[in-house]
């Protein structure tokens, strides 16, 4: 009982710091390829420093899942500088709708019934985003392409997803899931770096959210999430990790005065609410064995 009430306690904080992405990105002066390669550069060191893991049986499929990892945290930063912090990390979560079109031709997953439905609310959430039409604003200058950015960081994640499955497959040659984490970051730093220089002085307090989000935001939550996940199950894990989405919005209210659009919250909302019924109906019913018949003659 101890070690799932420590697991979930892992997962909660992993969502935290993850959901503080967000506000931190829109608080630094600099620029979106700036706090995407510096961000990543400080997250790679610090992956390899925390993690062991990371260090260790660096191969192919390292780099390939590293690639779509990188995808998706480019466009995640500069989004999340262009739009709502909101619009970024719903639209990201819809991830799950690429692995369903994805499923059939890469996985071998039929299409349920179900399945059509998911992808029916999600289809209608994400036109929401776009009639909403969000106003201009200091922390969103220009939302229309930020809300794009954010959807190509949903299907570049449900890439990343698929990768770290390929991984964990037998066969997979045993480089562990650390080494994509690590390379990911290692191949983010150096896309952006060009983009990022020259690169002209900056404020300690530029300097202290480029820390604290390669320190924190991303090698922290990665350290704590795989100690969550030995002891907590994959359905109740993945409810916790909602907890990044609503607070993500929170903080850059709180922190910005940022609010989004009443139909961006209503699209939010559905794609939460879906995910999580899909998450529920795709966890295996687990069994329960039957107490063993004691009356005369019964098996023991």
């Amino acid at each position: 009982m101890a070690s799932e009430v420590g697991g979930r306690l892992e997962v909660l904080v992993a969502a935290f710091l993850f959901s503080t992405g967000g506000a931190a990105i829109k608080a630094a002066t600099l620029t979106g390829w700036q706090v995407a390669s510096f961000r990543s550069g400080v997250a790679c060191l610090a992956v390899l420093a925390i993690l062991p893991a990371s260090r260790v049986r660096w191969s192919a499929r390292s780099l390939a899942v590293g690639f779509a990892y990188a995808a998706t945290m480019v466009p995640f930063v500069i989004a999340n500088k262009l739009t709502t912090a909101a619009n970024t990390i719903f639209l990201q979560y819809t991830a799950p709708l690429y692995l369903v079109l994805a499923g059939p031709l890469l996985l071998d997953e039929p299409v349920r019934r179900r399945d059509v439905a998911f992808l029916a609310v999600l289809g209608a959430s994400l036109a929401l985003f776009f009639v909403d039409a969000p106003a201009q604003s200091p922390s969103a200058p220009r939302p229309t392409l930020g809300n794009a950015l954010a959807l190509l960081s949903g299907v570049f994640w449900a890439s990343t997803a698929l990768g770290l499955r390929w991984m964990a497959r037998p066969g997979s040659g045993g480089a562990p899931v650390a080494t994509a984490v690590a390379c990911g970051n290692l191949i983010a730093f150096l896309v952006c770096l060009p983009a990022a220089l020259p690169f002209v002085g900056s404020s300690r307090l530029d300097v202290a959210i480029i820390l604290y989000l390669g320190v924190f935001q991303i090698a922290g939550a990665c350290s704590f999430l795989p100690g969550g996940l030995r002891t907590v199950p994959a359905l109740e894990a993945s409810l916790l990790l909602l907890v990044e989405p609503v607070l993500n919005p929170l903080w850059a209210w709180l922190v910005h005065g940022e609010r989004p659009g009443p139909w961006s919250l209503v699209g939010g909302a559905a794609i939460l609410v879906a995910t999580t019924v899909k998450t529920w109906n795709d966890s295996p019913v687990p069994t329960v064995r039957s107490a063993p018949d004691r009356r005369p003659g019964g098996a023991p």
